[in-house]
């Protein structure tokens, strides 16, 4: 059946004729559309609902009748009237409120008609586990779970690192000027992560950690001093900044530990297939999250990228890179992710890794909110 007055083809099951006779004994385009597993609705320019397909009867636990002729933000809690209406866009990682009260997290891909300006078709896209380990802001189980294995050696970890720094202290008394520079960074290293530490001992504590305005360039400097000076020796960190962004919004040690640990992952996993390591950064704009609670969304603008020359990750394990203990390499404890994504969370931001390029490579993107929107 067609929407009144508008000669398109009907979402719903209720048959009628489309615009063109299918082929004998073929479905045609609205049973197709009625039958697919993915949620669509069709909106109109003032986010009315005019149509919707079974699974979207599903998604929102509602009949066709009770879902027509509602607003768009009524049913999903999201304002997709405010969103440019003649582009196409997607969320990732959104969090909707479905009727009665039931939060899901989902992407969202919007297009519009190009005949009916205004009108735009909505596809909902649940997220399965493994990809909410990747990208979610308030990951909780596995990464936890990491923070805990790694509590559990705090204690022994604490006492080697006190007689470095000893150690280094005295060496700086006894080295000319230009070595004093290393013994300064090996004090500085040890404690940052004897902190580092006093916050895994009490993993299970959710309260939040203080965050500030930070230079995330000067931070990235920092880490790369630090990767150069020991695992990353042998490699080139080339840098491509953007020199305009503004400060970030997060923790000065956890930001620099999130930074050095992707670097080192970058450098084990390239091996003998490439040594060159790129940090970028730049301002993008339309990432935000939800807040916990729906209490409004975090605009996540600030892009950190680390891209290496390395193969990646294999298929089998690529959707699972943030659960503790899951890892490709024959030394490697499956930890470093894992506790990497918990401290991205603890920014209020998101992690994803992907393989981009041509030829590929891989990227660890950081997405963080920055200071003066927090």
């Amino acid at each position: 059946m067609a929407l009144p007055g508008s000669g398109l083809i009907r979402f719903g099951r209720l048959g009628g004729s489309p615009t063109s006779q299918p082929e004998p004994d073929r479905p045609d385009l609205a049973e197709q559309i009625a039958a697919l597993p993915t949620p669509m609705l069709l909106i109109d320019a003032q986010g009315v609902v005019r149509d919707v397909n079974n699974a979207g009867e599903a998604l929102l636990n509602l009949g066709r009748g009770a879902i027509v002729g509602r607003n768009i933000e009524t049913l999903i809690g999201h304002p997709l009237t405010s969103m440019a209406p003649d582009a196409p866009f997607a969320a990732y990682d959104l969090e909707v409120v479905l009727p009665a009260d039931r939060h899901q997290r989902v992407d969202l891909m919007v297009g519009p008609l190009a005949d009916r300006p205004g009108w735009r078709v909505i596809t909902v896209h649940g997220l399965p586990p493994a990809h909410l380990l990747g990208r979610r802001g308030d990951r909780e189980g596995g990464a936890l779970s990491a923070i805990g294995a790694a509590a559990m050696l705090a204690h022994e970890i604490k006492n080697p690192l006190s007689g470095i720094r000893g150690a280094a202290q005295l060496l700086e008394a006894s080295v000319d000027e230009g070595a004093q520079d290393l013994t300064r960074l090996i004090r500085d290293e040890v404690d940052r992560v004897a902190a580092l530490i006093d916050r895994m001992e009490g993993f299970t504590d959710t309260r939040q950690i203080d965050l500030s305005p930070q230079n995330i360039h000067a931070l990235l400097g920092h880490a790369r001093e630090v990767a150069l000076q020991g695992f990353a020796s042998g490699f080139t960190i080339r840098e491509s900044y953007d020199p305009s962004l503004p400060p970030v919004l997060g923790h000065r040690d956890s930001l620099i530990q999130i930074l050095i640990n992707l670097i080192k992952n970058s450098a084990e996993a390239m091996k003998n297939k490439g040594n060159i390591i790129t940090l970028r950064t730049a301002y993008r704009h339309g990432v935000s999250v939800r807040l916990r609670g729906g209490d409004g969304k975090r605009s996540l603008p600030i892009e950190v990228c680390v891209i290496d020359e390395g193969p990646g990750a294999p298929d089998d394990i690529a959707d699972h890179l943030f659960e503790p203990f899951v890892t490709s390499k024959p030394s490697g404890s499956g930890l470093g992710l894992a506790l990497v994504a918990k401290l991205v969370a603890d920014q209020g931001g998101m992690i994803e890794y992907a393989r981009e390029g041509t030829p590929a490579h891989t990227v660890f993107r950081l997405l963080l909110p920055r200071a003066s929107e927090a």
